[in-house]
């Protein structure tokens, strides 16, 4: 059998001759799509420039510096989104990504503000949770006029300026959640639900989509009051407490925010039938919501899949920087799975 050519090559990569004698030679730039579909062909022909090829497609990789701007590192959540993240960038196939992760312990909008602002000066591109504040969006409409894209994860805001937003579709979380709730209590009663804040936006929709679908297809509950957690489980626990004590009737939560720990506290402490009798349903399968479900405490856990966040995440990032892409703002939803006891 005669040794594939470069005309061979051309023609399984399905490009021109001329690009694969650039991606050989690196004589001009290469898109690394384009680079990587050569590299792809080469090696189903036997083309004998495989490892010459891969080494050069190694070199060439730009270097990218993935900056992550997350809340509270005290908290194992975003510990957790921490290394994730971290794993995402170093496997990210198309650049040399390096990630600076920084977290904001005050949620304050002129200190998210802040640390957006320095950020972006270790970093090529940001991806970022935060609240939806006009001064948040003031720092991301700077940033963008300095051609450093910001993309925003898990819940977006309201700017145009911002590169992308990767995370679930929170509505449908939201009346996800309500559907498990009222599945779940035949009878009806009193349900609510627990946001971190009225800024973030993702936790708005979940509210909206909770109670709309109560509105339409389970007319028999009634909404309670919603209460803003501040992201504290001391809040949490306090309010759980106060309604179980106040709501004889009350049968269903939804934890959309930060607070869970101070829920479970204070279900364990009461321990009585209405602790026992109500559904409880949180976001996001970590170690505390997992000893939740298998408690009892918890009945559902929403999950965002983190590992495809992550790389959804980085390459939307990446994708941000192409000097190339198209100025219109990108959206890529990822699906959210559920938990139970039965299969944690």
């Amino acid at each position: 059998m005669s040794r594939a050519t470069i005309p061979d090559l051309a023609k399984a990569a399905n490009v021109s001759i001329s690009t694969v004698d650039r991606v050989l030679n690196g004589r001009d730039p290469v898109r690394p799509q384009t680079a990587e579909r050569v590299l792809s062909a080469a090696r189903q022909i036997g083309f004998h420039g495989v490892t010459a090829i891969a080494r050069r497609l190694e070199h060439d990789k730009p270097v990218i510096k993935f900056g992550f701007l997350l809340k509270q590192s005290h908290r194992k959540l975003y510990q957790m989104w921490s290394d994730v993240l971290i794993a995402a960038t170093e496997a990210f196939p198309d650049a040399h990504g390096r990630a600076i992760v920084r977290f904001m312990d005050d949620l304050a909008p002129d200190k998210a503000a802040e640390a957006i602002y320095a950020l972006s000066r270790e970093a090529d591109v940001i991806g970022m949770i935060t609240s939806d504040h006009p001064q948040v969006n003031h720092a991301v409409d700077g940033l963008a006029a300095e051609n450093i894209p910001v993309v925003t994860m898990i819940s977006d805001i309201s700017t145009a300026s911002r590169a992308a937003y990767v995370g679930n579709d929170c509505v449908k979380k939201g009346r996800t959640a309500a559907w498990f709730i009222a599945g779940l209590n035949g009878n009806g009663g009193k349900v609510s639900v627990f946001v971190g804040s009225h800024r973030y936006l993702a936790q708005d929709l979940n509210e909206m989509g909770f109670r709309s679908y109560f509105r339409e297809s389970a007319p028999g509950f009634q909404m309670l009051e919603t209460v803003a957690t501040l992201e504290e489980p001391e809040i949490a626990y306090e309010a759980t407490r106060r309604l179980l004590q106040t709501e004889p009737n009350w049968v269903g939560l939804y934890v959309a925010g930060g607070g869970i720990t101070g829920v479970m506290r204070a279900l364990r402490e009461d321990g009585g039938p209405a602790a026992k009798r109500l559904v409880v349903i949180a976001h996001e399968l970590t170690n505390e919501t997992r000893a939740g479900l298998a408690e009892g405490l918890i009945k559902v856990v929403l999950s965002h899949p983190a590992k495809l966040l992550g790389e959804t995440l980085v390459h939307a990032m990446a994708e941000a920087l192409d000097t190339g892409r198209s100025a219109t703002v990108s959206q890529h939803i990822v699906p959210f799975e559920f938990y139970t006891a039965t299969n944690i």
